[in-house]
């Protein structure tokens, strides 16, 4: 609590500071080639801006301050204030639609829906319930700020605990940027052993030369991501929890099946991507520009289980009764070289070459019922592999493809996409994937003090074809239809020892997704839905989705106060279907099927009221106000139950220094 109170009264410090000064700086070009689609509003400032005086010192336009991808895909910030906004402030800060979150902020999300567009060559660590507010390499973006940029999220958590998000960025030139960031959160919860204590750091740096023929993009994140874990509610208290009685309002007498345990994943990683123009064209007839790439990971992640006594009854057998520790880590070294090609006639063309060095496992090894169970998996993987790009007659095309040559894993994948600009409003198109990979670390190997929880499997690559339709109008809707099929699927289930193991399925599984999203506007009213549907065939039962998974907001927006603030208030309904909803296994922080219990199938209904004045957003919101009327069968995985009615607020407060 202590880190998040001192990077809040920082940054906010930093931003006031220079907010005092009388004006901005001159903002400087950028070159960068991105299309700005700005208001009448900067249009308007954009012709003041040439009469002005040369002397005068000049505002920056917002859509000058840039936000690059790992891919280098550029926006700008954007302070607006839309539904969209609505569904992306929370503890992950994007759209957790398919997501279904546990009791208290910080914990993990049951997945509603799944996604197979994996196309990575090699096993990932695994422990996915400890990933969903994991930032990988791809989700931390680069900046350009013609002036200092500062942006504050803060937002209330669950009983002794807030939520804060604190990043500041600025250009030291026109070619070196540095930013700063940093996501800590402390909740308590309202169940017994349920605290969250997270933080991302995120530190970043820029540099292109004057002529722009060198770019490198860097960055270093630190991650922390601990939850004490209580194992659900005891059996015996379920019937207490749902009974509705006033005695058990307060959750934390409510029994668990243990108070003792913690589970915490640590990351750190160094990133590097920097390239060099070799040949740039010269003008528009000779196009062709020939660029050397390089990018290098070196990434470290631990995961560790830590509890006091052993508990049998929930767990199985362990080899101590007390002061478990279990602790698995992954090192890995990753350098990839690009030669990128583009010509006008041919397009863009990349061939790449990766060279892979990973080291997981553990310190020692296991013997059991005379198996011994190694320690490691380590060694070296080469990979390569190809990219491209082109636009002909309205049509963009792109295909890549990646193949292991060299290691201990096979793995390879294919991908191709059309789209097509059929007018201003309606775009298509489709995608054709394939992909074969090793399953996670954790599915191979595993040790732990709970004998049940020891394995080494030799398991096949889990194959998946992917085919998606995809029709993107403001005018009509948006429509997605996407068809997987997979083959060789490994996952997690209880096995006849209580313990929850890796298993892999022999037969093959289709998996049909529909997604339909339409807003519905009439003056200041407007009506957004989305719908998604969801079919699979599966004669093991082992990937399980609700068939139905909607939500749908009526909100009203408007200005008042003479314009001063921009006013949105609403109500957001989220329902999706029963079904044999996943358990959690807070030893190896992984879900696993099973399909004994079905839940779901209860609504809930949150009342929303947010505004914006100036660069400030101000949200307010009852959650799961519903929860005050309604029966407590809402659960977010067997023996979890989901939150009830609480009120949160909080803000995201930009300084354009």
């Amino acid at each position: 609590m202590k880190k998040i109170i001192f990077t809040f009264l920082l940054f906010a410090f930093a931003g006031i500071t220079y907010a005092q000064k009388p004006s901005l700086k001159k903002s400087f070009n950028t070159d960068s080639g991105v299309e700005s689609n700005l208001s009448s509003s900067q249009d308007s400032t954009k012709s003041k801006r040439s009469k002005a005086n040369k002397n005068e010192k000049q505002k920056a336009l917002i859509s000058e301050y840039l936000i690059i991808s790992s891919t280098r895909d550029t926006t700008y910030v954007d302070t607006t204030l839309t539904i969209n906004k609505e569904y992306k402030y929370n503890y992950l800060r994007r759209d957790n639609f398919g997501l279904m979150p546990f009791a208290n902020v910080g914990q993990t999300y049951n997945s509603l829906t799944y996604s197979f567009e994996n196309t990575n060559q090699l096993p990932g660590f695994g422990t996915k319930a400890k990933h969903f507010n994991y930032l990988n390499a791809d989700d931390v973006n680069y900046y350009h700020a013609p002036t200092p940029l500062t942006e504050l999220f803060f937002k209330t958590a669950f009983t002794q605990g807030q939520q804060l998000d604190a990043f500041f960025t600025t250009n030291t030139s026109r070619q070196f940027n540095l930013s700063i960031g940093y996501k800590g959160l402390r909740s308590l919860g309202f169940y017994q052993n349920t605290l969250s204590s997270t933080g991302n750091l995120r530190i970043t740096s820029s540099y292109k030369t004057k002529n722009k023929r060198y770019v490198l993009n860097t960055h270093f994140t630190s991650q922390d991501i601990l939850n004490e874990e209580n194992g659900g509610l005891k059996e015996d208290n379920i019937a207490f929890f749902e009974s509705g009685d006033p005695d058990f309002n307060d959750r934390g007498v409510l029994e668990v099946n243990f108070e003792d345990a913690e589970s915490l994943l640590l990351g750190k990683r160094f990133y590097l991507n920097h390239s060099y123009d070799i040949l740039q064209p010269k003008d528009s007839v000779s196009s062709n520009k020939i660029q050397l790439a390089h990018i290098m990971t070196l990434e470290d992640k631990i995961y560790t289980y830590d509890q006091t006594a052993a508990n049998t009854d929930y767990f199985g057998d362990s080899f101590q009764t007390s002061n478990i520790k279990d602790r698995t880590e992954l090192e890995q070294f990753t350098n990839q070289l690009q030669l990128n090609y583009s010509n006008s006639i041919i397009g863009n063309l990349q061939f790449n070459a990766t060279h892979n060095n990973y080291n997981y496992g553990y310190d020692k090894i296991v013997v059991l019922n005379n198996t011994t169970i190694p320690n490691r998996l380590k060694g070296d993987i080469v990979s390569v592999g190809a990219k491209y790009n082109k636009q002909y007659k309205g049509f963009n095309l792109k295909g890549e493809a990646g193949l292991n040559v060299s290691g201990d894993f096979d793995g390879n994948y294919i991908s191709g996409t059309a789209s097509y600009q059929l007018n201003e409003d309606v775009k298509l198109s489709a995608n054709i994937k394939h992909n074969s990979v090793a399953p996670d670390f954790n599915t191979l190997l595993f040790q732990s003090s709970y004998k049940n929880y020891n394995w080494r499997n030799q398991f096949d690559n889990i194959k998946t074809q992917k085919l998606v339709f995809n029709v993107q109008s403001n005018k009509y809707a948006n429509l997605t239809l996407d068809f997987n099929t997979i083959n060789d699927y490994v996952y997690f289930a209880k096995n006849e020892d209580d313990g929850v193991k890796a298993f892999q399925s022999t037969s093959p599984i289709t998996y049909l997704k529909v997604k339909l999203q339409k807003e519905i506007r009439y003056k200041n009213f407007a009506l957004d839905n989305t719908i998604l549907y969801q079919n699979v065939k599966d004669d093991s039962n082992v990937l399980n989705v609700p068939q139905i998974v909607t939500r749908n907001t009526l909100y009203y927006s408007n200005h008042i106060f003479k314009k001063a603030m921009f006013l949105q208030t609403g109500v957001i309904f989220n329902y999706f279907s029963a079904y044999n909803m996943d358990g959690y296994d807070p030893l190896i922080a992984e879900f696993y099927t099973q399909n004994d219990q079905e839940l779901g199938a209860f609504p809930r209904l949150d009342f929303f009221v947010n505004a914006k004045i100036r660069q400030t957003r101000i949200y307010l919101k009852a959650e799961h106000f519903n929860a005050l009327f309604s029966d407590p069968t809402y659960y977010s995985a067997p023996n979890q139950p989901f939150r009830d009615f609480t009120i949160r607020f909080g803000l995201v407060w930009n300084f354009f220094l």
